[in-house]
């Protein structure tokens, strides 16, 4: 008999990979990354918090020489008091009116644009559409003067006509849905039009179906700019009818002074519905930045 002797073999490691990281690295710069938002959105709302800390305070310690953002005594009185002053519920209607009159004009005027420019075919479409979306480099205020005088002679001035409809149609929201309809293959608007679609029906019952999240992202960014608009408001209405929060809180500044507790608390009201809206709509958000032209399409 012969014995043969059984050497262990050799264990072999394989090698890493460069590209390879190791699990604690990961979580390290995830908790790193984690930390610096947190950084980023504490130092976002640290005007929020104040400007709701001074609504509460009384009015000896909000004019105080020396500010103490956290009130020695809590006044929510002040909301009430500014509710008396000014008429801040009849401001927040007019916002909405506003804003939502403004959000639907464009919004429908921005998808049959958009639509004639990125998928009907004719002479001189890139043209017009280069000279159209060059109108975004005009500074808002160069055509303030002569939007009023237009809206003047039409005695649209302090009038929901005046309010809304200058601010119906604009480039940008034609360049964001162009830029989603590039995107959508034309075969399906072909198999509708086989089946005996016209061009509206394609439009509506096809293209405009595929193009709701385009559509309700430039609707919340619409909404959201034209709450916060200021300078248009200002200019065209003239009496509570029509005046807006902004224009409101300008109005309430002018007749009872620099009372910065009650002039936050009414900052406060009117800021609350569109926290709300952010709240309720910020995915739309997210889809804003890969709809904003920048994808390549």
């Amino acid at each position: 008999m012969t014995s043969e002797l059984t050497l262990p073999r050799p264990i072999v490691t394989p090698p890493k990979s460069p590209d390879a990281q190791p699990g604690a690295d990961r979580q390290l710069r995830t908790r790193l990354l984690l930390f610096v938002c947190f950084l980023v959105t504490a130092f976002t709302l640290i005007p929020v918090v104040m400007m709701v800390l001074v609504a509460f305070q009384s009015d000896p310690e909000s004019m105080a020489a020396t500010p103490s953002f956290w009130p020695s005594s809590w006044h929510p009185e002040n909301f009430a008091r500014v509710f008396e002053l000014v008429p801040v519920g009849r401001y927040l209607l007019n916002t909405v009116i506003f804003a939502a009159g403004t959000t639907l004009l464009e919004t429908a005027t921005a998808a049959l644009a958009a639509y004639a420019f990125g998928r009907i075919r004719f002479r001189g479409r890139n043209v017009i559409f280069a000279i159209y979306l060059a109108t975004l480099m005009i500074p808002s205020q160069v055509t303030l003067i002569p939007q009023f005088v237009l809206v003047a002679r039409l005695h649209w001035v302090d009038t929901w006509w005046g309010m809304i409809i200058p601010h119906a149609f604009t480039a940008l929201g034609v360049f964001l849905l162009r830029q989603f309809f590039l995107g959508i293959p034309g075969e399906y608007e072909e198999a509708a039009r086989i089946d005996g679609a016209n061009r509206w029906q394609s439009f509506t019952r096809i293209i405009l179906p595929l193009a709701v999240p385009a559509v309700a992202t430039l609707a919340v960014f619409k909404f959201i700019s034209q709450w916060n608009n200021l300078l248009w408001p200002l200019v065209v209405s003239n009496t509570d009818a029509t005046r807006t929060a902004a224009v409101g809180l300008r109005v309430f500044q002018d007749s009872n002074g620099t009372q910065w507790n009650l002039l936050l608390a009414a900052a406060t009201v009117t800021t609350v519905p569109l926290i709300i809206l952010f709240f309720l709509t910020q995915r739309w958000f997210v889809r804003g930045i890969t709809l904003s032209g920048l994808g390549g399409r």
